[in-house]
């Protein structure tokens, strides 16, 4: 069975997001052994300079670093990534899963990602050019590993 791993910055504080996040993360259990790993997010005061933004990433992105799996490819969720469509990710999921590879999304915290999480990507991936919540993207994320997992098996749930 296929190994996904989420690391996320943040958890699910909202028990409407734990119970969006519950619901998918059973789905998924049919297709794939799905780990997610929260972070806490780096502290910065109310009104960050550019500095001490920079500092946090590298805090979180050093943290994040520690945490994927070896031998997974990549794949960084950030402004900068490619966008694909439904079709397109069922794709990529399946080419890592034909290969034998665990697939690890890595979600940052309400600045993104840090230069070095950014680097260490296989993949860079944008779901939009629009800005979302990060705790409500990892639904998104949930939904569309989800979707994908049904494209590539042939459910009408795509449809």
């Amino acid at each position: 069975m296929m190994k996904i791993t989420i690391i996320a910055v943040s958890g699910l504080k909202e028990k409407y997001l734990r119970e969006a996040a519950g619901e998918y993360i059973k789905r998924l259990g049919a297709f794939c052994d799905l780990t997610v790993i929260e972070l806490e997010p780096a502290r910065l005061p109310e009104k960050p300079s550019a500095s001490e933004i920079r500092a946090a990433l590298d805090r979180e992105g050093k943290l994040i670093l520690k945490k994927i799996p070896p031998g997974n490819t990549i794949a960084a969720l950030c402004i900068e990534g490619g966008s694909l469509s439904s079709e397109d990710f069922a794709g990529f999921i399946k080419s890592n899963s034909d290969s034998g590879l665990g697939v690890t999304f890595i979600i940052g915290g309400s600045y993104g990602l840090s230069d070095d999480v950014k680097q260490r990507a296989d993949k860079k991936i944008s779901f939009s050019a629009l800005t979302f919540p990060h705790r409500l993207f990892r639904i998104m994320l949930l939904e569309q590993i989800y979707r994908a997992f049904r494209i590539n098996t042939g459910s009408t749930y795509h449809k």
